[in-house]
């Protein structure tokens, strides 16, 4: 059996960083912290390359790719916190990929239209909702939808209180678990860009800040502190890979590994972003200092998708009830 990435998969991951360095820098994620709210140029250069379409059907003008594809695009997004809602776009084009939609995706593979997925509550601000309600998954337009503005630690998740009357909106015949499972193995995987950014960046300071006359990052103490939350996200990242092959090959017990990934996934870039600060100081809190919003990604993300308690119960459950799965 085959575990390595495919050269194909590889390129398109290599190619998706390589356009984001230019697009969406650290200056980019700074404006649309202090209220832009999107970039300028990487939106349209993912929809250019088709990656908002990538779970979507050829028959359909997506690219027909898997969920192990999508997971590395999703990962570089992470390292350059994207401040552009594409794990909302790659869950909307997927479900409106199995509801047969044509009136809503081909705006959304062409970037034109953006999407919001999740349950009613707590959602950035979108052209459709797709959420669900009373088991039922919905799409709603934007002038359906009643919303109000909520506070959210990340200035580039505009978050709003989404509510709607069920009479004003279609149903969507949809599998929402596997979007739910989707989306967190997509945020897991974007956890780990992050964190291995936010790594690199206090390696980089360790090298330039002195003490004593000497690099901090000479200090064995900055060292040990670093390479363990290294090994936590090493250990992180091939969950997320494996949950995404799961899903990719439909395997029974996908859900399980998704949580596996999720709960790690958190963890360990929960744990880099604290490494990275206390290497930096206090103006690694400031918004002066890049990290700061890196690591506000960070806390925002491994609350949403499940969080790793939520994620550690599903385990549990899925054990529990079957004592040789």
């Amino acid at each position: 059996m085959r575990f390595a990435f495919t050269d194909d998969q590889l390129a398109i991951r290599d190619a998706v960083r390589e356009m984001l360095a230019a697009e969406c820098p650290p200056t980019a994620v700074r404006a649309a912290w202090e209220g832009h709210g999107r970039t300028v140029g990487a939106w349209a250069g993912l929809a250019e390359m088709g990656v908002l379409g990538m779970l979507v059907p050829e028959a359909a003008d997506g690219l027909g790719l898997s969920e192990l594809d999508v997971v590395l695009v999703h990962q570089e997004a992470g390292r350059a916190a994207l401040p552009d809602p594409l794990l909302h776009a790659t869950l909307a084009a997927w479900m409106l990929g199995q509801a047969g939609d044509t009136h809503w995706l081909p705006r959304i593979l062409d970037g034109s239209l953006t999407a919001a997925v999740g349950h009613c509550g707590r959602m950035p601000p979108a052209d459709v909702y797709v959420m669900r309600l009373d088991d039922q998954v919905y799409a709603v337009p934007a002038s359906a939808a009643h919303r109000r503005e909520a506070e959210s630690v990340d200035h580039t998740r505009r978050l709003g209180l989404v509510t709607f009357n069920p009479a004003e909106a279609r149903v969507l015949d949809v599998d929402w678990d596997g979007a739910f499972d989707r989306g967190a193995v997509f945020a897991a995987a974007e956890l780990v860009g992050l964190g291995r950014r936010a790594l690199d960046m206090a390696v980089e300071y360790a090298k330039v800040r002195e003490q004593f006359g000497k690099p901090i990052g000479t200090f064995q103490a900055v060292k040990h502190r670093l390479a363990s939350a290294l090994v936590d996200l090493a250990f992180a990242e091939p969950l997320v890979h494996r949950a995404a092959w799961c899903l990719a090959t439909s395997d029974p017990a996908a859900s399980v590994a998704v949580s596996m990934a999720k709960a790690k996934a958190s963890d360990a870039a929960w744990a880099a972003s604290k490494a990275a600060l206390q290497v930096h100081g206090a103006i690694g809190y400031t918004t002066e200092c890049d990290l700061h919003f890196w690591m506000k990604r960070i806390w925002a993300l491994a609350q949403t998708w499940g969080d790793p308690r939520m994620h550690r119960e599903r385990i549990a459950h899925h054990y529990l009830e079957d004592p040789h799965a």
